[in-house]
């Protein structure tokens, strides 16, 4: 279970750890929430599970306790020597500990074979890294599912439908390649230190076909939300070659014109641009 608020002073001070800001170390004290993020990910015996940020090793502890076979990755140096003293011994053969950047490695080191044999990821993402370290997931292999602890405002992001300012690029590449389960908001009491907002399990799922998109179309539509208050025929006209001018004639099916925006794209019309010859 987790440590409560004053264990959780208590354990930092011994570790002369001071919580840092900028790395998103808000360290969960509800054990309700912890079993959540257990059951909306569907966690039995012998999955293998990726966690990002493990922390003081709460999430990671109910993961192998639950009989994951757990892929971690922990950037700060403190926290990583604190799980490698606490877990690694207790589970040796279950725990796989990373000390690293989530960015350049966005699934923990996980070994080729067994992403391919299915994984799934259950983290406390960092605020600061969500959205880059989203778009590497996103380049594949793909977790069946993934239940991710974010602030509000990032969860309302992926989730944002067309029409809305919060739709972006990274609302298109997942919603392309996940569909977007009931999760559960979780109060800022529920950690230590307490967090100026509130937070939000996003539970994703995969599709049955997800749609991954090619590296230069992901460049192009991050292009046209950099200028979302553009009309989409004079942001593109130069920049999308013939054979993608096609695009068009799709945006003029679904009821979108060269004025339309960005964001008033619906996701389906962005999987059939292409910038192939």
């Amino acid at each position: 279970m987790p440590l409560s608020p004053s264990a959780t002073r208590d354990l930092l001070a011994r570790l002369a750890h001071f919580p840092k800001r900028a790395l998103g170390q808000n360290f969960l004290v509800d054990g309700n929430i912890v079993m959540k993020s257990l059951e909306l990910a569907g966690v039995t015996r012998g999955d293998t599970v990726v966690e990002i940020g493990p922390g003081l090793g709460t999430l990671t502890t109910a993961l192998l306790d639950a009989g994951a076979d757990v892929w971690a990755i922990e950037f700060d140096r403190n926290l990583h020597a604190h799980l490698e003293a606490t877990l690694l011994s207790k589970f040796p053969s279950t725990l796989h500990l990373l000390q690293g950047d989530a960015i350049d490695h966005p699934l923990a080191a996980l070994p080729a074979d067994r992403a391919a044999a299915g994984f799934k990821v259950v983290a406390n993402l960092p605020y600061a890294i969500s959205t880059p370290w989203m778009d590497g997931v996103l380049g594949g292999p793909l977790p069946a599912r993934l239940v991710l602890m974010l602030q509000q405002e990032a969860a309302q992001r992926y989730a944002a439908k067309p029409g809305s300012k919060q739709f972006g690029a990274i609302s298109i590449f997942l919603q392309s390649a996940y569909d977007i389960a009931p999760g559960h908001k979780v109060a800022a009491a529920c950690f230590h230190p307490r967090p100026d907002i509130e937070s939000y399990l996003l539970n994703l799922v995969r599709k049955p076909a997800p749609f991954v998109f090619a590296a230069d179309v992901k460049q192009l539509i991050r292009a046209c939300f950099q200028q979302r208050r553009k009309q989409l025929g004079a942001l593109l006209r130069e920049k999308l070659p013939d054979e993608g001018r096609a695009w068009f004639a799709v945006l003029a099916t679904a009821g979108h014109g060269p004025q339309s925006r960005a964001e008033d794209i619906p996701v389906s019309c962005w999987q059939r641009l292409t910038l192939n010859p």
